[in-house]
């Protein structure tokens, strides 16, 4: 079962995920601009910024982890983002494995995971470089679908120093970083009942078939597969639910999609 909120640090996305009869019907993750600390079953990780889907494969019971605002997790890691595009690497090696094993031994044993993560993010923050704002309205207007020249202008840099420090905040080139977003408009709005040429052209994409080549491009897969990924989690969740409310006493935590 998978469930999300809005974390104790501004900006970012405090997410939970575990083991259950749904476990089977995962999606891949697409790419978002986004990097996460990830705690799976004591280990902490960091999941670097995607270009492409990624599909998870070994599986831990439980998961708590903290997606940060694009261009945010950089300054928290200490690390450029583009050092680790496409990869997933344990804490370990950006602290030293003495202080991540510490954190992770101290999330472990708490009696909410998730709660300590969410609580640990938002004082180490504190220490580290503010978020820059420039790049964060970079962030907006490229998700608002302008174009990265005329951002490049609005923002007061040239196009050569918003492509440097984009790697360096988000993974990736001010291009890639609008085409992510877009893609995350467009399958918005398809997952919402919007037709997908309708949903394509008010995403940005020039056309069904624009749209059509960037989702097996990012994500791996058609429209109609993505969409059916997507129901078929929901519809193991639903039945999930349906047989819990059915049960008289319910056993355990309460698991909620």
């Amino acid at each position: 079962m998978y469930e999300e909120r809005p974390a104790l640090l501004d900006g970012a996305v405090l997410w939970t995920r575990t083991a259950g009869p749904a476990t089977d019907a995962v999606r891949p993750v697409l790419p978002d601009g986004c990097m996460d600390l990830i705690w799976a079953d004591g280990h902490l990780l960091v999941a670097g910024p995607d270009t492409r889907a990624y599909v998870p494969g070994e599986f831990a019971a439980r998961y708590a982890g903290i997606r940060f605002a694009p261009g945010d997790a950089p300054g928290f890691f200490g690390v450029p983002a583009h050092e680790l595009r496409d990869r997933r690497v344990a804490l370990g090696a950006l602290w030293g494995e003495t202080e991540a094993r510490r954190l992770g031994e101290r999330i472990t044993g708490a009696p909410d995971p998730a709660a300590a993560l969410d609580e640990l993010v938002r004082l180490r923050a504190a220490g580290a470089p503010a978020p820059d704002p420039l790049l964060r309205a970079v962030v907006a207007r490229l998700a608002a679908g302008r174009a990265v020249a005329e951002t490049a202008d609005a923002v007061g840099i040239g196009a050569r120093q918003l492509h440097r420090r984009s790697l360096d905040a988000f993974g990736y080139g001010p291009k890639t970083l609008a085409r992510v977003l877009r893609l995350q408009r467009a399958l918005a709005l398809v997952l919402a009942g919007v037709p997908y040429a309708e949903a394509a052209v008010r995403a940005g994409c020039v056309d069904q078939a624009h749209l059509a080549r960037e989702t097996r491009a990012l994500a791996g897969m058609t429209l109609g597969a993505y969409v059916a990924s997507v129901e078929s989690v929901v519809e193991s969740v639903d039945s999930v639910e349906s047989a819990n409310s059915e049960t008289p006493e319910p056993s355990g935590s309460r698991t909620t999609a």
